[in-house]
């Protein structure tokens, strides 16, 4: 008998709440699920999270919130919102830096980073978003920021109550638990950052962040629940959970392969030189720096949130009925060699491509400056030379660390910069190594760590 009939079997005998049929589908076909007929498999199998705008099934309500985010948590380059990203990622990395380099000037032992780096991506988004930041040391917000971290890990675990929420009854204590981190997370909210601006919302002036947006959506318009507000922001505030337990696994990986972070520094010091810190506006020419990031979200990534089918629909020949759960199995998609040659290697230039372009030869002015008739001229080819660049390969059809379609993530963007600017700041300023590599064994399609993770030596670097 073949697998997929004994699958089936199994599932048609046990899980009665939803059909599950057990197949496979290639790239192609996730895209169609993802993509093209996204209203067919736009639902989630849980009634637990109708408003959270991440794990919430697709209607009107979801698609009026995610527009409203949109724009500042999905900023594209050259807006002004992308430039304050940039500006708020260093300022918060600058101030990361320096603690870290005071903890390194004081021990020469290895460091519980993790909570660290979660405080630094906690302030990237507050600072971001509200335009709030908190000291380091403040105990209300560590201890706001260990529950979002909490939170994070369990989201990640994939319990069966995640996809068969009748299951709930055998899982109320940590149900519970959940419940309590988040109503310590909404009071945290409500009065260190939304009540204050609530008593000072001017709706004359001009639009200041994310939240300001949010209140005066709310005071605009009576239709807009106030639950929904906030619950826009926790969820986009949560965020930073990723950017931190990202960046860990980045160094987590360049604790392991030494060669890793030494073409890192290499990169960077060739063009930074030490002289600066690092800036969004800098990431086009560090490749390999980008690079790294994406190659632990190869291995990390994971879809969270499986779908159901809205209606009868048919795939690669499937008949897919109504109340179908369909899986997306990324963790095949980022790791199959199919796709990707040596896939169990940890390869960043796996994501590098090489091209030439043309550009036009240094002056020969005396001055050193050049003329007008070069800078303003016709393009003379005879005064142009062919130089090979690196850059970053974009839109690679099999990897897909953030959903396409109407359930992608809305927050890449804040995500992927803020981690490179955290990153790339870190491994300029330090060596980066491991107390025991034992220790830094990463669970498979797992972006998150636990709270209490491996500790690492960080050494400071002579420019």
């Amino acid at each position: 008998m073949q697998s997929r009939e004994v699958d089936n079997k199994i599932c048609n005998k046990f899980f009665d709440k939803y059909k599950v049929d057990f197949t496979s589908s290639p790239i192609q076909h996730f895209t169609r699920l993802s993509k093209k007929d996204g209203n067919d498999f736009s639902k989630v199998p849980s009634d637990r999270c109708v408003i959270s705008l991440a794990l919430c099934d697709w209607s009107n309500l979801q698609l009026r919130r995610r527009n409203l985010a949109r724009r500042h948590c999905g900023p594209k380059q050259h807006t002004d919102s992308y430039a304050k990203i940039g500006n708020v990622a260093t300022f918060e990395s600058i101030e990361l830096i320096q603690t870290l380099k005071s903890i390194t000037r004081s021990t020469e032992s290895s460091i519980n980073l993790k909570p660290i780096l979660m405080g630094t991506a906690m302030n990237m988004f507050a600072h971001y978003m509200c335009s709030v930041r908190f000291d380091e040391n403040d105990p209300e917000f560590k201890k706001i920021v260990d529950h979002f971290d909490e939170i994070f890990w369990e989201i990640n675990q994939g319990y069966a109550v995640d996809f068969l929420p009748w299951l709930a009854p055998f899982y109320k204590k940590h149900m519970d638990k959940l419940s309590n981190w988040s109503h310590d997370i909404r009071s945290f909210i409500l009065s260190r950052i939304v009540e204050q601006r609530e008593m000072n919302l001017d709706v004359e002036a001009p639009e200041k962040d994310f939240l300001d947006g949010l209140l005066r959506v709310l005071h605009d318009d009576p239709t807009v629940d106030r639950n929904t507000i906030i619950f826009m922001l926790e969820d986009f505030l949560g965020g930073h959970s990723s950017v931190g337990n990202l960046v860990m696994l980045c160094l987590a990986a360049v604790a392991r392969d030494p060669e890793v972070g030494k073409r890192i520094r290499s990169e960077i010091d060739g063009f930074i030189k030490g002289k600066r810190a690092i800036g969004l506006s800098d990431r086009s020419n560090l490749p390999y720096t980008e690079a790294t990031i994406l190659e632990c979200l190869r291995y990390a990534s994971s879809p969270i949130v499986p779908h159901v089918a809205t209606e009868n629909a048919a795939v690669a020949g499937y008949g897919v009925e109504k109340g179908t759960v369909v899986f997306i199995n990324n963790y095949e998609l980022n790791t199959s060699e199919q796709y990707w040659e040596k896939p169990e290697k940890f390869d960043p230039s796996r994501f590098l491509e090489k091209s030439k372009v043309r550009v036009r030869r240094k002056s020969q002015c005396d001055s050193g400056m050049e003329s007008d008739s070069e800078r303003n001229g016709p393009i003379d080819k005879t005064t142009e030379i062919e130089k090979e660049v690196t850059s970053v390969k974009r839109n690679i059809p099999h990897f897909l660390p953030f959903s396409i379609g109407k359930r992608t993530c809305i927050g890449q963007t804040l995500v992927t910069t803020m981690s490179f600017v955290m990153f790339a700041n870190i491994m300029q300023e330090f060596e980066v190594a491991a107390e025991n590599l034992e220790d830094l064994k990463q669970k498979p399609a797992c972006v998150a760590l636990p709270k209490d993770t491996f500790n690492l030596y960080l050494v400071p670097r002579k420019h």
